[in-house]
């Protein structure tokens, strides 16, 4: 994980519903745990973008 250590991920949350996020090694993105939000926020620099307007959507199968 660039920069960003497990104590850092434990302490943020989903800006759009509060839940924790998962870290997508592959697409180096922290994804929302929220089973009805599950938005991706990518990280630029080693830092995360958590802006709702940045996020990218779930895909809907």
């Amino acid at each position: 994980m660039p920069d960003l250590t497990h104590d850092v991920l434990d302490l943020l949350v989903c800006p759009a519903c509060h839940s924790t996020f998962t870290w997508d090694y592959e697409a180096s993105e922290l994804v929302c745990t929220g089973t009805d939000c599950g938005l991706a926020y990518p990280l630029r620099g080693g830092i995360p973008i958590l802006l709702i307007d940045e996020a990218r959507r779930p895909t809907r199968d």
